[in-house]
């Protein structure tokens, strides 16, 4: 069977006491998370804890297999982590260029990278409450926390880069100890820089899953660029060719899924699907910066046209991306015809 998944973020309820990276022109959402959380007020927790039973019952609902936490708690899927990693200030800000495309306020590498306390173990748990259906915890990968801090420390990519897989490593570690079996790994980085990629990101993509049980399926998630707004069709993307470069890498590594983007833009189905002979491909099928909701008869048929090149088993649908711009009634119609296409297809 085709099975249904999300990639990482649901919209937010209104009463959820923080607002999302996107939501700040001035691009210094550090600090204005900073600020939303000291005046959360008592109440936080009970709306966080709310907001996260709400939206893995929405996707449930809407007939998602493997949902995720909707990432309600995250300002942003990055940096969130970040914050509890030692060697990251988030007080010692710094500006510089990211994903070739726009300047953003970042936090600073300014000492030895390693895990401190974090919060995954928790979100799973209390996620995994909602439902009976494996939830998917999401991280930041190394090659896009690298591109999304400042480094005035190591001051060489590939040692930064290196000690983030360490430290990733103890954070996935520990959902799979806490019985998380989906755990994604984004690197949408990997699609940006092709070439850094295959020179060391996929080894450090690889190195944030050693020593994890089989039992735990590893996907990671690299798309090809986020939109400034909702229904925005002219926005920079990765190069149309860096899945085809990365393709027979990333199915020679130790990945058992990788979700690539294909709604927003079609990809060339038969040259690239066939270099993957034993990854599952998780395909995305329904556009997540475009208000239009997709029809199941379009979605069936770009699942179908896949299905010539990969067994039904070795292919997943998902959404492009995280569903952060949508509102929920949009995001659960986009998933319910995600989800109706799948069935037919079975």
């Amino acid at each position: 069977m085709i099975l249904t998944t999300t990639v990482g973020a649901f919209p937010k309820p209104s009463y959820v006491p923080i607002s999302d990276w996107f939501t700040k022109p001035d691009g210094d959402y550090t600090s204005a998370y900073l600020d939303e959380i000291a005046n959360a007020g008592d109440e936080a927790e009970s709306h966080f804890g709310r907001a996260v039973h709400e939206v893995v019952t929405d996707q449930v609902k809407a007939g998602i297999d493997i949902p995720t936490d909707g990432e309600i708690r995250r300002e942003n899927y990055i940096h969130y982590l970040c914050r509890h990693l030692e060697g990251i200030s988030f007080k010692a800000l710094a500006t510089r260029e990211i994903r070739g495309t726009t300047t953003a306020l970042l936090p600073t590498i300014v000492g030895p990278i390693k895990a401190g306390p974090g919060p995954l173990v928790r979100d799973y748990q209390q996620a995994q409450t909602a439902t009976d259906h494996p939830v998917k915890m999401t991280l930041p990968g190394p090659m896009t926390i690298v591109d999304s801090t400042v480094d005035y420390h190591y001051k060489d990519e590939v040692a930064l880069g290196s000690a983030l897989s360490a430290a990733i490593n103890v954070y996935v570690r520990a959902l799979t100890e806490a019985g998380c079996v989906h755990i994604q790994i984004d690197e949408p980085m990997l699609a940006r820089e092709p070439t850094d990629a295959l020179h060391h990101g996929i080894d450090h993509l690889a190195a944030c899953f050693d020593g994890v049980s089989n039992d735990v399926v590893r996907t990671a998630h690299t798309c090809c660029g986020y939109p400034d707004h909702l229904d925005q069709h002219d926005y920079l993307k990765a190069p149309r060719a860096s899945y085809l470069d990365l393709a027979r890498a990333l199915d020679r590594a130790p990945i058992d899924a990788i979700s690539i983007e294909d709604a927003h833009r079609h990809n060339n189905l038969e040259a690239l699907l066939p270099r993957f002979t034993q990854t599952t491909v998780i395909l995305g099928v329904v556009a997540i910066a475009r208000s239009r909701i997709e029809t199941i008869d379009q979605i069936v048929g770009r699942l179908k046209a896949a299905r010539a090149y990969l067994s039904a088993d070795q292919l997943m649908a998902a959404p492009d991306c995280g569903l952060g711009y949508l509102s929920r009634d949009l995001a659960i119609a986009k998933l319910r015809a995600l989800s109706d296409a799948a069935r037919a297809v079975n």
